[in-house]
């Protein structure tokens, strides 16, 4: 049976032994996607649909269980198989729910079976939805982890010549640019000279959200969302006349808002 797989991992030494490991042992499955991080994912699952995703849980900004839980608006017949380093609490859960994990480093007798599972739930057709649904939602309550860096208050960004100190309450966005991100507040725009990505596993995320592969906005700076006729969505700013764009792939994290 031939079937596409992509595999979302942010350690890139990790995704790539993934990628061997499943190509050698698996070798009529084809890894359309290699995913840095879950932002990239969604959007890879929203166009190419695969009949299989790996998804580690642990992923900066967009996490391998807000993938998961995408899926059942971008992708809704992929099967989902979770790589983990978690502790025994998380694993109880998934053996509970019946839904396949890879435990790191991953050994070459758990990924054959886990293949002869996933073989045959996908005879099966459709993957059980309540499950994968009740996985997740123990996983939202697993116990909290010890010594987590609290998210950041403030960061320096350039204008011009200048280095400047922005707490992050007066952003209003963060936007991709290039190998930099640019800062938007209410009334400059400054540069950071990080990539978006490494922003996303230290800003707080009940305060930054994000709306599209290229965009983190601070969620008390939205006024409104709107879903456009596409499917997309279009945030507008308070005290601001431009919109941001919320992309399709990223529309399924507002659900509930």
């Amino acid at each position: 049976m031939h079937l596409d797989a992509l595999i979302a991992e942010d350690e890139p030494l990790l995704r790539q032994a993934l990628a061997a490991q499943l190509q050698r042992l698996w070798p009529e499955l084809r890894i359309v996607a290699e995913c840095e991080d879950g932002a990239a994912a969604l959007e890879a699952l929203e166009t190419l649909k695969p009949d299989l995703a790996f998804l580690d849980i642990r992923m900066p900004g967009v996490t391998g269980i807000d993938v998961a839980r995408a899926l059942e608006t971008l992708s809704p017949r992929t099967q989902v198989v979770f790589v983990t380093a978690y502790d025994q609490y998380a694993i109880d859960a998934f053996e509970r729910g019946a839904v396949d994990y890879l435990l790191k480093p991953v050994a070459d007798e758990r990924l054959l079976a886990t293949r002869q599972r996933l073989l045959a739930r996908l005879q099966a057709g459709t993957p059980d939805r309540q499950v994968l649904d009740r996985l997740l939602e123990q996983l939202a309550r697993r116990p909290a982890e010890k010594a987590v860096a609290p998210p950041l208050a403030w960061i320096t960004a350039s204008s011009g010549r200048q280095t400047r100190l922005v707490m992050l309450e007066d952003v209003l966005y963060f936007r991709a640019d290039s190998k930099y991100t640019a800062v938007v507040t209410a009334s400059e725009e400054l540069l950071l000279r990080s990539p978006l990505r490494e922003l996303a596993d230290v800003l707080d995320p009940q305060c930054f959200r994000q709306v599209h592969r290229s965009t983190i906005v601070n969620m008390k700076a939205v006024a409104a969302v709107e879903r456009e006729d596409s499917g997309r969505g279009v945030l507008r700013l308070k005290g601001r006349s431009e919109t941001l764009v919320v992309s399709q792939a990223f529309m399924s994290l507002f659900r509930g808002m």
